[in-house]
């Protein structure tokens, strides 16, 4: 029993310091929408700046955001190839075991784009700052892609989750073919994003205060990029390489993956 009461006080602090984090992350989107976003537009006239300033903003909010998590003992993290982001018009895939796996990455990528859930435009918290950094809506239906293709197009660096939502706890990843569309289609090479959780946490399904029995400990690792020209080879028509790129990349991610998401 006493070797117990040390665990549960660590299980109960970390509790403790999750719940604190999300209350923080909901409190400073607030002040982002209410603040920060209605000053820059007083401040900056040209919208191209205003959209970039945002991200910038965005992407050092999600730095400190990390940070904080990782001072309050919620989580421990190492990353790998983050030289490989340091260029533009990059079209990002990554696998998606967390919750929080969209704020690492736009942590570390320098005016990123997105793709966002159409409820998240209208939530208190985040409907400002997503308005502020114009990240696409995934409302928009077959233009989806278009507007992905003009994102890289103008040296925006993509973040595309293929499989549209997070990893099953049983580590079946079922990726949709909108990814290898914009690669195909705008032929941009790959650069995936492999993302592991050791132990797993705040996996589909979950809730954030289950906790796991020790330090989640995440690695980002950048891979090398997968050329889009390996899958248009021999005239094969568009639709034929992207579905022949989705097969590869559902491989790809499945072999590369831990089960479960543990590191």
């Amino acid at each position: 029993m006493h070797k117990r009461l040390p665990q549960r006080l660590d299980c109960g602090l970390r509790t403790a310091g999750t719940a604190l984090s999300f209350l923080i992350f909901g409190i400073g989107g607030l002040l982002l929408r209410v603040l920060v976003f209605p000053l820059l537009n007083l401040v900056v006239r040209t919208r191209q700046l205003k959209i970039s300033l945002a991200r910038d903003i965005i992407r050092l909010s999600f730095r400190a955001f990390v940070e904080l998590m990782r001072l309050l003992g919620v989580l421990r993290y190492e990353t790998s190839g983050l030289e490989r982001l340091q260029r533009k018009g990059l079209l990002i895939l990554a696998n998606h075991p967390t919750l929080i796996d969209t704020v690492f990455l736009m942590a570390f990528v320098q005016q990123a784009d997105c793709i966002v859930k159409d409820s998240l435009w209208n939530n208190p918290f985040t409907g400002g700052p997503l308005r502020a950094a114009a990240y696409i809506s995934n409302r928009n239906g077959p233009a989806l892609i278009d507007r992905c293709i003009a994102s890289l197009a103008n040296h925006n660096n993509l973040i595309v989750f293929p499989e549209g939502t997070r990893t099953p706890a049983n580590g079946a990843m079922q990726l949709k073919r909108g990814a290898a569309n914009v690669a195909v289609r705008g032929r941009r090479n790959i650069t995936p994003v492999l993302i592991t959780c050791g132990p797993p946490t705040l996996g589909k399904g979950e809730k954030w205060w289950r906790v796991p029995p020790t330090v989640a400990r995440f690695r980002i690792a950048v891979q090398e990029d997968i050329l889009i020209d390996d899958f248009l080879q021999n005239g094969v028509s568009d639709t034929l390489a992207a579905r022949r790129l989705t097969e590869y990349l559902q491989t790809y991610f499945m072999k590369a993956t831990p089960r479960h998401g543990a590191a």
